[in-house]
């Protein structure tokens, strides 16, 4: 059996009318520490978003589920976060905010490809 990492992980979610508490699963974000790994794959299901909020903004909504894929890849993409490592841009976009694209709790689990986990988790819990 390969060895296995610790891996911790949060879905994406996209709350269209924060006064409702709607939402629904639009992504997963991806830390393994072991290894210096951050990953984020979205997936938008523009027919959810259109059912709880039919004038919904879809292209603000796209373009926040990009910005947190751009900060886990670094470089020019994560803006202010270009220099943090890996783990500092994962508590960084973990971090609570309110608006329309919020992250869950944080859950862990063991994998030996993380990269291969974010998108088990994409196919598992987003579409």
């Amino acid at each position: 059996m390969s060895k296995r990492d610790v891996f911790e992980y949060a879905l994406l979610r996209v709350v269209p009318r924060v006064e409702r508490g709607e939402c629904f699963n639009a992504g997963v974000l991806v830390y393994c520490r072991a290894k210096s790994f951050v990953a984020a794959r979205t997936h938008l299901d523009e027919s959810k978003l259109r059912a709880l909020d039919p004038n919904a903004d879809v292209v603000g909504v796209r373009a926040a589920l990009r910005a947190v894929e751009g900060v886990c890849g670094g470089g020019d993409a994560a803006g202010q976060a270009a220099g943090d490592d890996a783990g500092r841009r994962f508590r960084w976009l973990i971090a609570p905010r309110s608006t329309v694209v919020q992250p869950s709790a944080v859950h862990s689990g063991l994998t030996a490809d993380p990269e291969a986990e974010v998108e088990r988790l994409l196919d598992l819990l987003v579409r």
